[in-house]
């Protein structure tokens, strides 16, 4: 279609962080397309210098609000690989658990009130409180649910505290596990609802395949603590070669980096896990992404956020049945540990290089220590999974613009945004993210 149009949207609302897309379509031809993050760098990579691999994941936690365990999980994961400590078995379950109830947290409020006021027509959630009030409760009260666990497990969602290398400060009674059970028993019954209106949320249609990246490993368990690297192209690689994927390059209209695999670009986060270990997901979740008609392979970026409510699904399950196991076989109270130190006493140091890779609602997560005899972080390294996905929202763009030229302008400009917002991006802990020009289309 040959027409010129230009469209200048100053702020898209409901993500996080600063930059600009700029698309440039002259009589039907595109002629540019490109994510410009304007963010400045945050230089925590720089904060970790000098500091003990034991204060590690308190500085870290605070690169993202919503992530906040997920890096204090990957910070402590590379602490431990780099001194060559191994957690116990209870203290792995309970990391796991913790990572569950992140990722609830951050996919139900992406789900309901990031998302959802797109596919129900409006501009935010501030107008479904009249129009669809049980929804925006029951979102709220799901959320909740998740923050008030995790207060009762480590202190606090946003920032953990009893969370540390070497275990927990701080592990749950008999009766805190009960009353973590009750809590997420009472979110099981708000699944039902939030499953039954998904299916009535139409997506946008776009196909594009791209490399799918994410934690995988020889196991019957769905990845999100430990793993190798694979991609659906046929990489594997051990975590400690991470950059060999993640090829980081700088591209002139962005601050932050771009990252290529196998193809020029690859994606990170709920659809790369469905699409590589979808079948490793628990009964009730499969079952959900049977519903959802989803294939072997899904290729629209769009349905990142229905394979996210899948994930809910199979992370409350899970964590249903880590805290009846715990109950069952009891806590261990004697793995309670303080900075530092273990039941044996001192936690010993060395010199080494540690790599942790977690998976967070957003992707994979690489944090990369390399740490001296004192245990002191002499140089460290962070990608995060939006970093990793800006790439491929760029390819994304430049093959969906060309296919909806028919649609008026606000439709247009409504898609981008909306592809954009279903990566889920955390550019920074700021309430607005692009500006949307379209320059003589």
């Amino acid at each position: 279609m040959s027409r010129n149009v230009k469209v200048n949207v100053e702020y898209l609302t409901r993500v996080e962080g600063h930059g600009n897309i700029v698309v440039n379509v002259r009589e039907g031809r595109l002629e540019e397309c490109r994510l410009d993050i304007v963010e400045a760098p945050r230089f925590f990579e720089g904060m970790l210098k000098g500091r003990s691999i034991f204060e590690a994941q308190h500085i870290t936690s605070r690169i993202c609000g919503i992530c906040s365990c997920g890096h204090t999980l990957a910070s402590i994961q590379a602490a431990e690989n780099a001194i060559g400590f191994k957690p116990s078995p209870q203290t792995v379950k309970l990391r796991k658990f913790l990572l569950h109830m992140e990722t609830l947290d951050s996919h139900i409020l992406h789900i309901y009130l990031l998302v959802a006021p797109d596919l129900l027509g409006v501009k935010s959630f501030v107008p479904l409180i009249a129009t669809h009030n049980e929804v925006v409760r029951r979102a709220i009260r799901m959320k909740k649910t998740c923050n008030d666990v995790c207060d009762i497990l480590v202190g606090r969602h946003v920032h953990p505290i009893s969370c540390i290398v070497g275990g927990f400060t701080k592990l749950p009674k008999e009766k805190e596990i009960d009353a973590m059970l009750t809590l997420l028993r009472t979110l099981e019954k708000d699944m039902g609802p939030t499953i039954e209106l998904a299916a009535t949320l139409k997506f946008p249609q776009f196909e594009r395949e791209t490399e799918y990246v994410a934690l995988v490993n020889d196991e019957g368990e769905y990845p999100f603590l430990q793993g190798d690297i694979g991609s659906s192209d046929g990489l594997r690689v051990k975590k400690e070669n991470y950059k060999t994927v993640t090829n980081e390059f700088i591209v002139p209209h962005s601050s932050a980096k771009h990252t290529r695999a196998s193809r020029a670009s690859y994606m990170v986060g709920a659809l790369a896990r469905w699409n590589l270990n979808g079948g490793k997901l628990l009964p009730k979740a499969r079952a959900l992404g049977a519903q959802l008609g989803f294939k072997p392979l899904v290729t629209n970026s769009y349905l990142n956020t229905a394979a996210q409510l899948v994930e809910c699904v199979h992370c409350l399950e899970d964590s249903i049945q880590i805290l009846e196991e715990l109950k069952k076989d009891g806590i261990d109270e004697r793995e309670t540990v303080s900075v530092g130190l273990n039941e044996q006493g001192r936690i010993p140091v060395k010199a080494g290089r540690g790599v942790g890779a977690v998976e967070v609602p957003r992707g994979i997560l690489f944090h990369d220590y390399e740490v001296d005899e004192q245990g002191k972080i002499i140089q460290a390294n962070c990608i995060i999974p939006t970093g990793q996905n800006l790439n491929n929202i760029e390819h994304d763009m430049r093959k969906m613009v060309p296919e909806i030229l028919d649609l008026s302008d606000e439709e247009i400009t409504l898609r981008l945004e909306m592809l954009v917002r279903a990566y889920d991006p955390c550019i920074s802990c700021s309430a607005h993210f692009l500006n949307v020009q379209f320059i003589n289309r």
